[in-house]
């Protein structure tokens, strides 16, 4: 294997990249995440880009989903994602609960271009489509914004809504009132907002303004009577079939946005609601895409509750994973190694 990239650039067209977790939270950042990721939806709206594809396998203490797509930047790219997710890895082994590796390909030649870790790409691509959904769906003024969850997705979620919007205050809240604690300890300093832990899930959605729920629950936690007029919410937990955040009555009577109507379909939020008959599909105000290109309007009334549900989409995966890979190269940092040694 071969340290740095090189100057030779008909070297870099011979061989892959190889970037680890921490390469990947040094190259990808942020406010480009949240544009890359933004204009990945709205490529996907006014039909450049294609249909996603997911795939879910189901083991004894959890699973694994393949996620793929394709997108046309300022050169044409393909990313398959292959993650495993593990909700009793924390305290039954003291690992991650999301563990997997990305590939990058050319999608004119089928090239590998870089081997990656998802981790970190997972993180804070989900964070930035909340942002981006809050940016278009949230009302301006934000006086408390909740994190529910505050597991590993939740400071990319608070960081990432900080850069759309700012909120005056934060609530936090979790199963484990500690880690709720040490989030809102952590995060209120780093951002330099009153952060506090809270430990009534009800009282707290009522306070708040945008809720993001970013926990592993099987069954909903946030009900229709929790929730005030004008409230955002990114429902971003229920990425399987088996996950849910919330209520099909909540979601029922609300103002409903997507990210991929088929996919949100099948393993969203939105999969009970259609289970439990209370919802058709026709009911969805909207994908993403679709309000970001003007398609569709976003918030109609200050008093309109919406809730945007996130499954995921490899289309933000290959977003952000081309913005890692064209700053690696910029950088010449990353391992070189060839398939074909």
């Amino acid at each position: 294997m071969e340290d740095g990239i090189g100057p030779n650039p008909n070297h870099a067209n011979c061989s892959s990249l190889l970037l680890s977790r921490s390469d990947v939270t040094g190259l990808l950042d942020l406010r480009e995440c949240i544009a890359a990721v933004e204009d990945a939806f709205r490529l996907h709206a006014i039909g450049e880009a294609g249909q996603p594809g997911v795939l879910g396998i189901h083991v004894v203490e959890g699973g694994f989903h393949i996620k793929a797509a394709a997108l046309a930047l300022e050169r044409p790219y393909f990313a398959a994602k292959l993650n495993g997710n593990f909700p009793q890895n924390g305290p039954r082994l003291g690992l991650p609960t999301i563990r997997g590796v990305l590939a990058l390909c050319d999608a004119s030649n089928g090239e590998p271009l870089a081997v990656m870790d998802s981790m970190s790409i997972t993180a804070l691509r989900t964070a930035a489509a909340s942002a981006v959904a809050a940016k278009y769906l949230a009302r301006e003024r934000c006086d408390t914004a909740l994190i529910v969850g505050c597991g590993a997705q939740a400071p990319a979620q608070l960081r990432a809504l900080c850069v759309v919007r700012k909120p005056r205050r934060i609530l936090a809240y979790d199963q484990d009132a500690g880690k709720a604690a040490a989030f809102a300890v952590a995060l209120g300093a780093e951002l330099s907002i009153p952060a506090t832990a809270s430990t009534g899930l009800a009282e707290a959605v009522a306070a708040s303004d945008i809720v993001i729920t970013c926990t592993t629950a099987g069954k909903f936690i946030i009900t229709r009577e929790m929730v005030r007029p004008g409230t955002f919410i990114a429902a971003v937990g229920a990425d399987s079939e088996n996950k849910q955040e919330i209520d099909p009555q909540l979601l029922a009577h609300c103002t409903l946005v997507v990210d991929l109507l088929e996919q949100c379909c099948a393993i969203g939020d939105l999969h009970h609601a259609l289970d439990a008959g209370l919802m058709a599909r026709g009911d969805v105000h909207a994908q993403l895409g679709e309000v970001i290109a003007g398609a569709k309007r976003g918030r109609a009334s200050d008093d309109e509750i919406i809730v945007f549900d996130s499954t995921g989409t490899a289309l933000q995966d290959v977003a952000a994973a081309a913005t890692v890979y064209r700053r690696a190269l910029a950088r010449e940092q990353g391992n070189r190694f060839s398939f074909d040694a």
